[in-house]
């Protein structure tokens, strides 16, 4: 019994890490821009700056909460300085 009670706990624990660090790993792009790739970007893969560069192309129709995190962030940072 006891071990089931600790396996029970080891695995409860080690999803709720791993849940957390693929959360951590979306960013302001991916997650203010969800709605945008969704609508714009599905066939877009992710990684290879294929999304990104999706984004960029459809930037007109684009949610201002997605422009402004593609102008402060990665490539885009400091966009709006230059101008």
């Amino acid at each position: 019994m006891k071990r089931a009670t600790i396996f029970a706990t080891a695995t409860s624990l080690a999803a709720l890490v791993s849940g957390f660090a693929l959360a951590q790993g979306a960013g302001p792009v991916a997650t203010l821009c969800k709605d945008d790739i969704a609508k714009y970007c599905t066939d877009a893969s992710h990684g290879a700056g294929q999304v990104r560069g999706c984004l960029e192309e459809h930037r007109a129709q684009l949610s201002a909460a997605c422009v402004k995190a593609l102008d402060t962030t990665g490539r885009g940072r400091g966009r709006n300085k230059m101008k």
